[in-house]
């Protein structure tokens, strides 16, 4: 068992004070921007932020499907981190200015892998299918902030 990471980063065209507040809206912002391998999506628990607690189906692929329940927290005025209940999956969102009117938003998901070559195929093949999972919600999230 090791350690699996994937990572997406993209600059958004909207200011962090704008990218930050959209992220953090699990109401309404995050309902609107999920892809589509997120569904029955629901707010259980606040929908701002911290003491957010938000549960969803995600399916990697058609066969690797889980419910998951995150809970939410902010450590700081930058970050988003959600915490999966029901595994060792955490996701951690940053968000930082770049130039004017533009801001850089990082995701980083990691979790425990699978021992044996069952977690040498995850390691290898999980997070490139993760990273384009999140580089279409930046993308998503993006054109929602330009259209609003």
């Amino acid at each position: 068992m090791g350690q699996v990471v994937a990572t997406a980063e993209r600059v958004v065209r909207a200011p962090a004070e704008r990218v930050f507040p959209a992220l953090a809206d699990y109401t309404e912002t995050r309902r609107r921007v999920l892809p589509e391998q997120f569904s029955d999506y629901r707010v259980e628990a606040g929908g701002q932020g911290a003491g957010t607690r938000v549960a969803w189906r995600f399916a990697a692929t058609s066969k690797r499907v889980r419910d998951q329940v995150v809970e939410v927290a902010q450590p700081d005025a930058t970050t988003l981190v959600e915490r999966d209940t029901r595994s060792s999956m955490v996701t951690t969102w940053t968000v930082h200015p770049a130039d004017a009117g533009l801001t850089t938003v990082r995701v980083r998901t990691t979790w425990t892998g699978a021992g044996g070559i069952g977690g040498f195929f995850e390691r290898t093949f999980a997070p490139k299918g993760l990273r384009r999972v999140y580089e279409d919600l930046l993308g998503r999230l993006e054109r929602e902030l330009s259209a609003g």
